[in-house]
């Protein structure tokens, strides 16, 4: 049998005791959390403390790649989904133009446009071309390497693949137009450096613009 002293009335804690304890517990979690969570995990400095530690852009960082990963995990499961019921060749396809091939309406144009990416970052350009259209495409990047996606979509066709790849520092050919609709470049830098994708085109397309 064990015998243990019970403590005395004196020397439990008092109840105005507890409570200012566990005020001042919860006070210091609130402090922590506004002064160091909010801003390193979610980028919101509601102190004012987090920006000169270097917190609150470590929380955007986390945020902006949360958001990108976020968006090509549907971009891919879009992908997935598309390559499961077209096989060689886009089964479903938008209405054709009435007449004569609407490519033979649109004038020549040629373009250069340039996309910075930080580590982590995505972006896509695009441009409108009818059917048959034929455009040329010369890009490269500057300062490293990055993956890319070259496709299409349109009503009723979510997603065509012209190609893709990994580790790249440039690409160059000819596109022809698979449908009417918009024909993307996208790139995304998994290095660990800023990187410029300059991208180049000619051809009969009526419209040219960069998608983040």
């Amino acid at each position: 049998m064990f015998n243990s002293q019970m403590p005395s009335l004196d020397d439990l804690p008092t109840s105005r005791q507890l409570i200012r304890s566990t005020i001042l517990a919860a006070a210091g979690a609130g402090a922590l959390l506004a002064a160091v969570i909010l801003p390193a995990e979610y980028g919101v400095d509601p102190t004012g403390i987090g920006r000169p530690l270097g917190l609150t852009e470590m929380g955007e960082v986390k945020m902006q790649l949360a958001k990108e990963a976020e968006a090509e995990a549907a971009r891919e499961a879009g992908t997935a989904s598309a390559e499961s019921v077209v096989v060689p060749a886009p089964i479903a396809k938008p209405k054709a133009a009435a007449g004569p091939t609407a490519a033979l309406t649109v004038a020549t144009r040629s373009d250069e446009m340039k996309l910075v990416l930080a580590p982590g970052q995505g972006a896509e350009i695009k441009v409108v071309a009818a059917k048959a259209s034929r455009l040329t495409f010369d890009w490269s990047v500057a300062g490293g390497k990055v993956n890319y996606d070259t496709h299409a979509d349109a009503p009723g066709v979510p997603y065509h693949g012209y190609g893709k790849g990994r580790d790249s520092a440039g690409e160059r050919g000819e596109l022809v137009a698979a449908f009417d609709g918009s024909h993307d470049w996208f790139w995304r830098n998994r290095g660990a450096a800023t990187v410029t994708v300059t991208l180049r085109t000619e051809g009969a397309y009526s419209g040219i613009k960069r998608v983040v």
